[in-house]
């Protein structure tokens, strides 16, 4: 137990999750975390900000695939002085005498890093995803987990009957300590006994009337390591339901916007949705800002333009284009005549040099960026795809079977034009 009178010691550990299939091709090249979003942004900048912005400046990023890019990111991105104490570690699966395998599971990769966070003495650890858009009052959680004197602490979202047999559902008494949990019910199943009881439901929406995990944890930390004592791989199928138990498992009931983004549908909704005149991922919030690497680069250059509701990063040039309800990523360069309705477009790592254009000229192959007279629409180009003059793509109704089609992926209804990827111009999708 803590001395009450001891100064909590709070680690934050962010979990980068797995392969990212469900995001790929945007991950086929680089781990869920390090995904651009909202057109300057990676998701990881995410959980981050909500760290530092709560006061916790000690977090440890766990992931193992395509990590390289994630790295960069981090290093030219957080960097804490030395009076702070503060840092962003990232901690890749590697082998030691221990062990020698991959992460197996979320409560695997926790395990298997305790000798990289013991050093620093925690008295609690703060679990949060890596793939998740929400902005949170982290220490505003960890207060309330104290207050309540749990074990552990876990972050719920109400839902309504439908959504809820796509997560983990928790069944709350009238003191809001976790009594069951139950993965994943069938949509026919009868779960009425498990609606949030009326005094722990405040001001939610009256059609949302159970709790689901938000995968977001506190636990005490010699808690979390006697749950981890044993060869479990993932906490909400097997530490969770074990901690339940028997510990102190308490919900902490989060009624502000949240929104899983693991997926290619749900990843380009959540990034449309921020063209809104009142988006509900708010980025204009000087109080709790996201952070994200400062590149130092020019202001955007609007060449006759005629944007509407769109967002646009910066070091973009635009010329002559009419676009709708897009994000603009970083070095866009967009050429006259493009038309661009409902278009995430993630912008460039680099300009073009005039020998490089030049070359790419002689070579036939299209200039970074999008060409003359291109009409995209419901469509995610990703970094450094060079798509020519008079494209067409996502515009004349032709239905694509969700996978893969060369140089452009579909699922849902979405084009996903692949990193560095080259169409031709002319070129109809």
């Amino acid at each position: 137990m803590q001395n009450q009178n001891e100064e909590p010691r709070v680690l934050a550990l962010i979990l980068g999750g797995g392969k990212g299939t469900r995001l790929y091709p945007l991950t086929k090249e680089r781990s869920k975390p390090a995904v651009a979003f909202g057109g300057k942004f990676r998701i990881v900048d995410i959980p981050i900000s909500n760290c530092i912005n709560s006061g916790y400046r000690k977090i440890y990023l766990l992931t193992q695939f395509n990590s390289a890019s994630l790295h960069l990111h981090i290093t030219n991105s957080y960097n804490f002085d030395r009076f702070s104490h503060g840092f962003v570690q990232i901690l890749a699966a590697e082998q030691t005498l221990e062990h020698t395998g991959w992460y197996e599971g979320t409560a695997d990769a926790v395990r298997k890093n305790f000798i990289h966070y013991k050093k620093q003495n925690p008295t609690h650890y703060i679990i949060l995803s890596g793939d998740q858009l929400y902005r949170m009052d982290l220490k505003k959680f960890f207060d309330d987990h104290v207050a309540s004197g749990a074990d552990v602490s876990i972050a719920t979202t109400a839902v309504n009957r439908k959504d809820a047999s796509g997560f983990g559902i928790m069944k709350i008494n009238s003191d809001q300590r976790i009594t069951e949990f139950m993965e994943k019910p069938a949509p026919d199943l009868a779960i009425d006994d498990w609606k949030i009881p009326e005094s722990s439901r405040g001001d939610l929406p009256p059609e949302k009337e159970y709790l689901a995990s938000m995968g977001i944890y506190i636990f005490n930390a010699p808690v979390m390591e006697e749950l981890l004592n044993n060869d479990y791989k993932d906490f909400g199928k097997e530490i969770i339901p074990m901690a339940i138990e028997d510990k102190k498992v308490n919900s902490y009931i989060f009624n502000g916007y949240w929104e899983d983004i693991g997926t290619i549908q749900s990843f380009y909704e959540a990034n449309i949705e921020l063209t809104a005149i009142n988006p509900k991922f708010n980025f204009y919030d000087e109080a709790e800002p996201i952070y994200t690497h400062a590149r130092n680069l020019p202001p955007s250059k609007m060449n006759s333009a005629n944007l509407t509701s769109t967002l646009a990063s910066e070091g973009c040039v635009i010329t002559e284009a009419k676009i709708n309800k897009s994000v603009i990523g970083l070095r866009s360069i967009i050429e006259s005549g493009a038309e661009l309705e409902g278009v995430i477009m993630m912008g460039s790592d680099f300009y073009e040099t005039e020998d490089s254009k030049k070359k790419d000229a002689e070579d036939k192959i299209p200039k970074i960026g999008i060409g003359k007279n291109c009409h995209i629409a419901r469509t995610i180009i990703d970094k450094n795809a060079r798509i020519g003059d008079n494209c067409s793509i996502n515009v004349n109704g032709t239905s694509y079977e969700s996978g893969d089609h060369g140089i452009f992926y579909a699922a849902d209804g979405i084009i996903v034009i692949k990193k560095g990827a080259v169409v031709p111009s002319g070129t109809v999708i």
